[in-house]
């Protein structure tokens, strides 16, 4: 539609929109559980994933170790770090006027993704990559600015072979 266009053009395409975003909206509410949010993906394909992923403690893994007994440990260390000293007050300002939450936020969501997307891709399909990694982004980076322990924790495990 042009400003030229005649008036009752506007009305007549404003009238179609509102029936078919009705008609969408009334369609997918059929479908859908109360307060349930409209996703990227089935809620079937959702169902069926599955991503056995396991996160276990310092004595966890001295104890495995030990058992298997292949090794000696020479170090086993959990190590914390505030999420605040990853970033100078110059890199917060300088990185495209991101705050922190928001850089780790990013930052997270592509750690995630360089190990995920292949599971994620052959599951889910190629088109729903891009949107679930922004969304995840800036999930975490919501999560970081409400949490009071912006901490990053990483396991360092030293082995010498018997």
């Amino acid at each position: 539609m042009a400003r030229s266009s005649p008036p009752n053009v506007f009305e007549a395409y404003a009238e179609q929109f509102e029936r078919d975003f009705s008609k969408f909206l009334s369609l997918r509410s059929k479908e859908m559980i109360p307060q349930g949010r409209m996703g990227l993906v089935k809620e079937a394909d959702v169902d069926s994933f599955n991503l056995p992923l396991y996160t276990p403690c310092k004595e966890e893994v001295g104890e495995i170790i030990e058992k298997e007994g292949s090794f000696d440990i020479n170090e086993l260390q959990v190590l914390e770090m505030d999420i605040d000293l990853l970033f100078s007050k110059d890199k917060k300002e300088e990185d495209l006027g991101l705050n922190i939450d928001l850089q780790m936020g990013q930052k997270t969501a592509n750690s995630a993704r360089a190990v995920l997307e292949p599971f994620l891709s052959s599951h889910f399909g190629d088109a729903i990559i891009e949107k679930l990694f922004i969304r995840f982004a800036i999930h975490v980076a919501d999560v970081l600015s409400n949490s009071k322990q912006n901490k990053t924790i990483n396991m360092v495990v030293s082995l010498t072979k018997k």
